[in-house]
């Protein structure tokens, strides 16, 4: 019953915050109409996150299968890496993408070399690259779980059949990519949908606007605030449509259980042994680059940096830290309370980050001067915005811990404080460890509320980065830039680590 209470006061603070800033905002707001330019960001939306989510997947499948039929040296190293860009800063992956194919970076020097035209990495292809390089390995981890998935007898009767690769493609492994990747792909275009920082970036011109900057050009330099509410109505609209479609277009496999072997898929040779090894290698190069980028540009600098830089480092920290708090604790109440809570935690992956913190500042703006309140304010949306992700982690190991102990829980009285002390906390350690990891990794290199109401001294780390590469100021933006992503790879591998020490 506490725990049934306790669900119930996240999900209405968590509705509350989702849903009553908006509502405050269109209140504020008064009347207003969208314009030509708003309908052009609006397909303009649509397109890049389409092109994106189908650029991930159609990547994403041959890198996977090769994963999940080929054993080599650094395999498992190749797998931990494509998690990296999930908990890549959005900005220091924009400026590693710049360093390599910006008009100075190494393709357009190389195209130089031969006599070639240049090419240009704004626009729209500029934001579908970047958008592609966070969600490609993203959906090659969701589609080699579901290759991992295939029961292992399945192949075994496939080899004993004498199934070609043709044969076991048609009858293994498509079942499986039917079943799989329209729920990938829907869940990549709910996350292109709402992006801010790759547009803000890479895009940004009339023709190259998304709804999210939208709002951002709407509230920061018109504070035009009917305009920003009908586009956030209109972009949770559409969001909100994608979530619930994942669960419509996701089929089921049909390959029933197996007998929990090792997965043994058919490993074919020839020339699709090639395939397989050029896929690796160039999504290997292609993760790899940027990321080396940036440490080579940023090393020389990182002992010389502004004092200005590390005391953004440690206003990031003060608001990541509790808002990983704040978000994995929500999450936890959510999980423990069963499958039925399931969809308001998911209810935030539909709303505008922007439009959240507009709204919070007009509830206090009567009260407080807003930027006083700029790091709260940051902190409390970045724990909205997380705990559907901390949420997805913790709410499989939760429905398994019910099952197991459950019955023996409540055979032997264990109930609220006591339950929590001596069987969820110590049984959930390691996805605790886990979620707030991937939760305070995501608010340390968060730019979005911040960039709207923080003062000339109030930075974060994300937002000075953006500056200084605004400015120019390309080796102290690296420098920075380094900095963010070692804070932020630490903050996951402690949290993580300890997690997975204390299960141990």
């Amino acid at each position: 019953m506490a725990r049934r209470a306790g669900a119930l006061i996240v999900a209405a603070a968590l509705a509350a915050l989702t849903l009553g800033p908006l509502a405050l905002v269109m209140a504020r707001a008064g009347g207003g109409a969208l314009g030509p330019a708003d309908w052009a960001a609006v397909r303009f939306t649509f397109l890049q996150a389409a092109l994106s989510a189908l650029v991930s997947v159609l990547l994403a499948v041959p890198v996977a299968r090769a994963l999940a039929r080929r054993a080599f040296p650094g395999r498992r190293l190749l797998i931990a890496l494509l998690g990296a860009p999930f908990l890549l800063p959005v900005i220091v992956a924009v400026l590693g993408l710049i360093a390599v194919f910006g008009r100075a970076g190494l393709l357009n020097r190389g195209l130089e070399s031969l006599g070639l035209p240049a090419l240009s990495v704004y626009g729209l292809h500029g934001v579908v690259l970047a958008h592609v390089f966070f969600n490609m390995p993203f959906a090659v981890r969701l589609i080699l779980q579901g290759w991992l998935a295939i029961p292992s007898e399945r192949f075994r009767l496939a080899a004993a059949l004498g199934f070609r690769p043709a044969d076991v493609a048609r009858h293994l492994e498509w079942p499986m990519l039917r079943a799989v990747v329209p729920g990938v792909a829907l869940v990549i275009f709910v996350i292109c949908l709402s992006s801010f920082a790759v547009a803000l970036t890479l895009g940004g011109g009339p023709r190259a606007t998304t709804v999210e900057l939208a709002i951002y050009q709407a509230l920061r330099f018109e504070f035009d605030l009917g305009r920003a509410a009908l586009l956030a109505a209109l972009q949770f609209a559409i969001c909100g449509a994608a979530v619930l479609a994942t669960g419509v277009l996701s089929l089921p496999s049909a390959f029933g259980a197996g007998l929990d072997r090792a997965p043994v898929p058919l490993a074919p040779g020839g020339w699709r042994r090639g395939t397989d090894a050029v896929a690796l290698a160039l999504a290997a190069a292609f993760l790899l680059l940027p990321l080396g980028m940036v440490a080579a540009r940023g090393a020389p600098g990182l002992l010389h940096l502004p004092p200005d830089v590390w005391a953004a480092a440690a206003r990031s920290l003060a608001v990541a830290l509790p808002s990983a708090a704040l978000s994995v604790t929500g999450a936890l109440v959510l999980a423990l309370a069963g499958p039925r809570f399931g969809l308001v935690a998911t209810l935030p992956l539909a709303a505008s980050s922007l439009v959240l913190g507009t709204g919070l500042f007009l509830a206090v703006h009567p009260f407080l001067n807003p930027t006083l309140v700029a790091l709260p304010v940051t902190m409390l949306v970045n724990a909205t915005l997380t705990l559907p992700f901390a949420y997805r982690i913790l709410a499989p190991e939760a429905r398994a811990l019910e099952a197991d102990y459950g019955r023996l829980a409540a055979a032997l009285g264990l109930k609220g404080l006591a339950r929590l002390r001596w069987l969820t906390l110590p049984r959930l350690r390691r996805p605790l460890g886990f979620a707030l990891g991937v939760a305070s990794a995501l608010a340390m290199g968060d730019l979005g509320v911040i960039a709207l109401f923080a003062a000339e001294g109030g930075a974060t780390l994300p937002l000075l980065v953006q500056r200084l590469m605004g400015a120019y100021r390309l080796e102290e933006a690296a420098g920075a830039a380094l900095l963010l992503v070692l804070t932020s790879f630490a903050l996951f591998w402690i949290f993580d680590r300890g997690g997975r020490h204390a299960a141990s």
